[in-house]
């Protein structure tokens, strides 16, 4: 069986930066993956990358794979379903395939997945006026009104944001308090753009080739909101259960790492979306990516040659 140097989870911008690293690094390197690209390929116009002007999402992450591959780093379609420790040193990685993969160092790079409305509508209209990063697409809803969804701070980060581009923000939330910061909910509660609807729970989105608007139910009744945009900001999920045994994670379950992106257990890295670091943004992952797999490579460096 195959060892590799380092096996990279996850194929978004911080796993994908990471392979490109280890490779120039000359590390044999396997990246085990659903698909290309993570949250970054469901993005439509990318306009905030540094050097590139305009891109889908689909588009970069596929560029970023192929300087990946161009190097050396090896791909494989295989969901990971587990991580142990060898005692001998190392670790073994099985996958839904049934297939066993065995490498020196780890990097994980899972990322995350926005917690989804899950209403009729949704699934259609993403990316065409439902969104789940306000800093990411923001921009895109110049005058237009929009809803954002949500009573934790993210969802009034995205509306305040969202004053300064869009012509009206509705608030809707499922309840009447909110988990937000204080000082969030009261400049908020003070701008004039923002109309809040709470107890409020959306039924649909609405709209043929865009979102048009959404289907919303209060204790008074259902209602129609002719909105342009759908902001969900009702938080995020990671999926590292299967790491809880060994690894240090916070309460939200990310990876908690050090300045060069080392978790708790030697010779196991991460980057990106999964782990604790803030701003959860394709450049600060890709760079965060780099960082593990240099880390990575001086981990191996350091081992006693056997």
């Amino acid at each position: 069986m195959t060892t590799y140097d380092v096996i990279i989870i996850g194929a978004g911008p911080a796993g994908l930066s990471a392979a490109l690293y280890t490779t120039r690094r000359t590390l044999s390197t396997l990246v085990l993956t659903k698909d290309i690209g993570g949250q970054t390929a469901l993005t439509n116009d990318i306009e905030n990358y540094p050097g590139v002007d305009f891109s889908t999402g689909p588009d970069l992450m596929n560029a970023f794979a192929a300087q990946a591959k161009k190097f050396g780093a090896e791909i494989a379609f295989d969901a990971v379903t587990g991580i142990k420790p060898l005692p001998e040193g190392g670790f073994s990685i099985s996958a839904e395939s049934g297939k066993e993969y065995i490498a020196r160092t780890v990097i994980l790079s899972t990322g995350k997945q926005p917690r989804r409305l899950s209403v009729p509508g949704e699934d259609r209209l993403m990316n065409r006026g439902v969104v789940y990063c306000a800093t990411c697409d923001a921009p895109l809803f110049g005058d237009k009104v929009v809803a954002v969804v949500g009573g934790g701070s993210a969802a009034f980060d995205a509306a305040l944001l969202l004053t300064k581009i869009a012509k009206e923000v509705y608030l809707i939330h499922r309840r009447q308090e909110f988990r937000a910061e204080p000082i969030l909910i009261d400049r908020a509660r003070r701008d004039p753009k923002i109309k809040f609807i709470l107890d409020a729970e959306i039924e649909a989105i609405n709209g043929e080739s865009m979102v048009e608007g959404i289907t919303v139910k209060t204790p008074e009744g259902t209602s129609e909101i002719a909105v342009e945009g759908v902001f969900v900001e009702i938080g995020q999920i990671v999926a590292t259960e299967y790491l809880s045994e060994f690894v240090e994670l916070n309460e939200q379950g990310e990876i908690i790492i050090d300045q060069f992106k080392a978790t708790s257990y030697p010779g196991l890295f991460a980057a990106g979306d999964v782990t604790t670091v803030p701003y959860k943004q394709t450049i600060i992952c890709a760079g965060e990516g780099a960082i593990a797999a240099l880390s990575a490579y001086d981990y191996l460096q350091a081992l006693p040659e056997k």
